[in-house]
């Protein structure tokens, strides 16, 4: 893989495909006018420590906790990126569960508020298309934190924190939903938006574009894929 310049302060980047046309999606018409479009897809790799700010104090205050909650930081962290002064870590979906438990109850840590999880879908991040993104806040602490994980679309299996974190029901239902995530443990993950005989996740980069037809003052608007394409 190669290395992609980026300005200074921020995480060195590695690129991991190429996508063509505007939104690097296959087997679907590309009517945004950019299909000669070549763009590179990066991911940041681990930041060095220090991380600066109070992201020094998460990461050892969570090294140090986390063997109470069966688990240690080398088999839990895969790594830690510090961009745009946020702090992501990115978790081992097996130990996902371990992590929210000390993100919880860690006196020096105390994430009272999961505010949810989204879905994101990289094509081209072999063995790790889909991406389960957290966001925690402190509120005793006046701290937020990212945890990511990262599962092949060919299994895409997380743990649920539905148990650690109550209001996470709805929002692991949607990301099941519209990416396909499975949230193993998760006491009723079926559909929330879209009808029970929904066929695939339309939020998956994937998914084809074509739609219903809509009336609009008298003019039919037809689906996308069956629009002209602008080469």
């Amino acid at each position: 893989m190669s290395e992609v310049v980026v300005p200074a302060g921020q995480p060195l980047l590695e690129v991991t495909a190429v996508n063509q046309g505007m939104f690097g999606a296959s087997g679907s018409g590309d009517t945004s006018g950019f299909g000669g479009l070549v763009t590179v897809v990066p991911v940041p790799v681990a930041s060095a420590r220090p991380f600066g700010s109070y992201f020094d104090v998460i990461a050892d205050e969570l090294q140090a906790a986390l063997p109470d909650f069966d688990s240690t930081w080398d088999k839990a962290i895969e790594k830690v990126v510090v961009d745009r002064d946020e702090l992501t870590l990115h978790v081992r979906p097996s130990e996902l569960v371990a992590v929210a438990k000390t993100l919880r109850d860690e006196p020096g840590l105390r994430f009272e508020l999961c505010l949810g999880v989204s879905g994101v879908h990289y094509p081209g991040h072999d063995g790790r298309e889909m991406h389960a993104v957290y966001q925690f806040r402190s509120i005793t602490h006046n701290r937020l934190v990212r945890v990511e994980v990262s599962v092949p679309d060919s299994n895409p299996h997380v743990p649920s924190i539905m148990s650690i974190y109550p209001t996470n029901d709805w929002h692991e239902r949607e990301t099941y939903d519209f990416f396909g995530i499975i949230f193993d443990g998760h006491p009723h993950l079926i559909r929330i938006m879209m009808p029970d005989d929904w066929q695939g996740h339309p939020q998956r980069k994937d998914y084809p574009l074509g739609g219903v037809p809509v009336e609009y003052k008298g003019a039919t608007i037809p689906p996308p894929d069956t629009r002209r394409s602008y080469s």
